[in-house]
């Protein structure tokens, strides 16, 4: 991802893509900041938390657009669309909803999963398996349901 990173940097500085060289070098800055947050532990930046600090500058993105618009500033919340943008082409795809639906499944299969009571045990095992590519926020609502489903 950072040589990923470094190229794309390149490719926009060469083309004079200001916005993108400045969002890339945002998303480098944060990765950095990761590096020197982990370092003491002794443990590396992986790709999970690189996906971490990807969905944390998404959302912080999201957040400015929706004050930026409350607030009619319109060229703000612009600039924050296309850093949006920019950012979203480094982050892993996310499932559709019925491969959410499927994985969900056979989550609970591997877990043995009964009930609400073992929803811990089911996005764990998500977590672990798809971690960036699904939404969990969204998940955890389907795993409830469908759980509830199961024990009745």
């Amino acid at each position: 991802m950072r040589d990923q990173l470094s190229t794309m940097l390149k490719v926009a500085m060469k083309a004079g893509d200001k916005r993108r060289v400045g969002t890339i070098r945002l998303i480098q800055s944060a990765l950095k900041d990761k590096d020197i947050e982990l370092r003491p532990s002794g443990k590396t930046v992986g790709e999970e938390d690189i996906s971490a600090v990807l969905r944390k500058m998404v959302k912080q993105r999201q957040d400015s657009i929706a004050i930026y618009d409350q607030a009619g500033r319109d060229d703000l919340a612009s600039q924050e669309r296309e850093e949006l943008a920019i950012i979203g082409e480094f982050l892993p795809k996310e499932m559709e909803e019925a491969e959410v639906r499927t994985a969900i499944a056979e989550a609970i299969e591997e877990s043995g999963a009964a009930g609400p009571k073992d929803m811990g045990k089911v996005i764990a095992a998500m977590k672990a398996k798809y971690a960036g590519q699904i939404d969990f926020g969204k998940a955890s609502a389907l795993v409830k349901s469908m759980l509830n489903d199961r024990q009745a």
